[in-house]
């Protein structure tokens, strides 16, 4: 069997994406596996041994350079690169228009099949018209679950086996880490209703007696991190790195707390010690989860609207790294 998911964005996606690989392969062990997803998650799924081929795609980046003709040739190339195999199942678990004409363009295998979640309950109800047939998955189910969930159906398997990412990563070895055990946190995301207050990190980070790591992406996030950093003893901001190397970075971690962001959404799927901090989304359906074998390793605090006190992450800290 050849297969093809589309799960393009966004990071924290990408990676609940991944435990549909590990079902897959259980259940048809020969199964050979290619995902679409966007240039700058690429190394999501490379981490995964299951992935056979990905093929980045850079929707977000033509979109702002629609009328040029190197965006034309890329946009031929992605084409052409979604067509060198023939599919006997292309699955969409993301449930978009942009997802669903990814999935239509890809080729199929004679008897193939393109799947996604029906009208009812995908992101939006006009993806499914592009399917072969869709499928009703739960709304009110986590984003994990809703994927395999997806998968089982499309594959026509049970999902009976436990949760599991399938991924690790080679803890990063570089000149700036601390030789002492350290904690990565996490304090930058792209929504304001996201933070935590600044003033809490700096307690959090006082309290935990360990050597600190801020990463951070955007400009903002890094004068954050900055700001934080020079409030922390022995913390370190660190410079923006790639997806590959912050994995690294999250693997030699001896926790990492974050908000509900990408990234600590990969540090759960790590199976390392994980804090997420909840503020303005709901942790039933998009809560850190370190699998089904590692229950206690994946600890979510808050709710949308009600960001746990300072107190509350300490002693969670605490406890994560007796």
């Amino acid at each position: 069997m050849h297969a093809l998911l589309v799960k393009t964005s966004s990071l924290g996606d990408v990676v609940h994406n991944l435990p549909v690989v590990t079902d897959i392969q259980r259940h048809y062990p020969g199964a050979v596996i290619d995902w679409v997803v966007e240039e700058a998650f690429a190394d999501i799924p490379r981490l995964h041994p299951g992935v056979h081929r990905v093929i980045p795609v850079a929707l977000r980046r033509w979109r702002k350079r629609l009328f040029t003709a190197a965006t034309w040739r890329e946009m031929a190339a992605f084409r052409r690169g979604l067509r060198h195999d023939a599919y006997d199942v292309v699955l969409d678990t993301q449930g978009l228009i942009k997802s669903a004409l990814i999935a239509r363009q890809a080729q199929l295998a004679a008897h193939g099949r393109r799947l996604g979640f029906d009208a009812a309950t995908a992101r939006e109800p006009l993806a499914a018209r592009f399917y072969d047939a869709g499928f009703m998955i739960a709304k009110n189910a986590h984003a994990i679950g809703r994927n395999r969930r997806l998968a089982a159906a499309a594959f026509d398997y049970t999902l009976n086996t436990p949760l599991d990412y399938g991924i690790a990563a080679p803890p990063l070895a570089t000149s700036w880490l601390p030789a002492r055990p350290y904690a990565v946190l996490l304090t930058g995301t792209s929504r304001a209703d996201k933070l935590w207050p600044e003033s809490y990190w700096v307690a959090l980070a006082k309290a935990l007696n360990v050597s600190v790591i801020l990463p951070a992406g955007s400009a903002a996030e890094r004068e954050r991190a900055q700001r934080l950093a020079a409030q922390m003893p022995g913390a370190r901001a660190v410079p923006p790195l790639g997806i590959a190397e912050l994995a690294g970075l999250m693997a030699g971690a001896q926790i990492v707390i974050g908000l509900d962001t990408g990234l600590t959404h990969l540090a759960a799927a790590l199976n390392k010690p994980t804090l997420a901090i909840f503020s303005g989304s709901a942790p039933e359906l998009t809560g850190a989860h370190a699998g089904d074998m590692l229950a206690n390793a994946a600890i979510n605090l808050g709710r949308n609207g009600a960001p746990p006190t300072v107190a509350e992450v300490i002693a969670t800290a605490r406890g994560l790294l007796r």
